[in-house]
């Protein structure tokens, strides 16, 4: 999402809400544009997936994740992968509902290129830790 193009829209919003996106932009020392993208992209993504949710990744980066657990959708993925694309082998192997996976496999459905990108992310930090080991 960061190298996206925008575009220019115009929204009118309650004094109260810019207020708290003004407070919360100061706290995570970012600005407020940055900060209502964001939360804007993730509330319609998360509308149209409701059992993904984003959570600060360790390097920074917002991530998606499986509701109810500390699963990244990444990971889930890559399991599904490693399970011969069988849903229910991967439900059992994480020890969730296969519904969860398949929520899963929607959200990868819709954001094939960034979930990739972060697998492939995940595959070269751990080629880097093995050879440093």
């Amino acid at each position: 999402m960061a190298n996206t193009p925008t575009q220019p829209r115009s929204f009118r919003l309650p004094k109260t809400t810019l207020q708290l996106l003004d407070r919360r932009a100061s706290q995570r020392g970012e600005s407020a544009n940055q900060l209502a993208r964001r939360l804007l992209d993730e509330a319609l993504r998360t509308d149209e997936h409701p059992l993904i949710y984003f959570r600060q990744g360790p390097s920074g980066e917002r991530e998606p994740a499986l509701i109810g657990t500390r699963l990244r959708v990444a990971q889930v993925i890559q399991t599904v992968r490693a399970s011969d694309g069988s849903a229910g082998r991967s439900a059992r192997y994480l020890d969730v509902e296969p519904r969860q996976i398949q929520a899963c496999l929607n959200y990868y459905a819709d954001f094939r290129e960034e979930i990739d990108a972060e697998i492939a992310a995940d595959s070269e930090f751990e080629a880097q830790a093995g050879a440093s080991a």
